[in-house]
């Protein structure tokens, strides 16, 4: 049964590191072709590719409003930055608390009431967005520091979050679960016609597969080193 959330939860700062690093940008790399003609690839890096779907938080305190902002945006079809989030919620909020601790869920959900959306947290088990195909909001805690990423996608044993800090990710089931302790899932449960869930180009960016398994390195060693006879040592 749901429970609506009736407490804050925060997003700690992450103090250790900076919340926007730089990251390689796409660009056209020239190649030539067998007679020698000139044409060029555009190449985006994987850095690149992570946030082409979630929305890198500007600052250490920002991920609740990057959160947000990738919800609206990529699961709702709403576009939106997180600058605006991040006004909004600041002047409507508990501003010294929001400096200490980031945003809380009760911040999210006053912003997206405003826009209409009806929001709660609810203790339900992950199961419940792979049967209903809604994405969530989510407090995880990582190297001791709490982060709220967004739920983009179940399939099977893996989990994808729109990450603020280190874009689109997946993981294990298990994995996720271990870092997830408060068991608490923050979604909008009106218009749930508009969601988008386990999009196929998200999933892109975190393939199931390795890539060396596409690679045939029967004849790699010969081809580096040469193969010496018996009689040759």
């Amino acid at each position: 049964m749901m429970k609506p959330l009736r407490i804050l939860l925060a997003c700690v700062p992450w103090l250790l590191a900076p919340a926007h690093v730089p990251g390689a940008h796409a660009a056209d790399v020239a190649l030539y072709g067998p007679v020698g003609e000139p044409y060029s690839v555009r190449v985006t890096s994987l850095r690149e590719a992570r946030f082409k779907s979630t929305i890198r938080q500007q600052f250490d305190f920002s991920c609740g409003s990057a959160a947000v902002a990738t919800l609206l945006t990529y699961q709702y079809g709403h576009p939106i930055n997180e600058a605006t989030v991040f006004q909004n919620m600041y002047l409507n909020g508990d501003q010294q608390k929001i400096r200490a601790e980031g945003f809380s869920l009760l911040d999210m959900k006053r912003f997206l009431a405003a826009l209409g959306y009806e929001a709660d947290g609810f203790e339900l088990p992950l199961s419940k967005l792979e049967e209903t195909q809604v994405p969530a909001i989510v407090l995880i805690v990582e190297n001791g520091y709490h982060h709220f990423v967004v739920v983009k996608g179940v399939k099977g044993n893996r989990v994808l979050v729109g990450d603020p800090a280190r874009g689109t990710r997946a993981m294990s089931r298990e994995q996720f679960e271990r870092i997830w302790d408060s068991q608490l899932l923050f979604v909008i449960h009106n218009r749930t016609d508009r969601a988008r869930f386990n999009v196929a180009a998200d999933w892109r960016v975190a393939p199931s597969g390795p890539y060396w398994m596409g690679v045939n390195r029967d004849n790699l060693f010969f081809t580096v080193m040469p193969r010496h006879g018996a009689g040759d040592f």
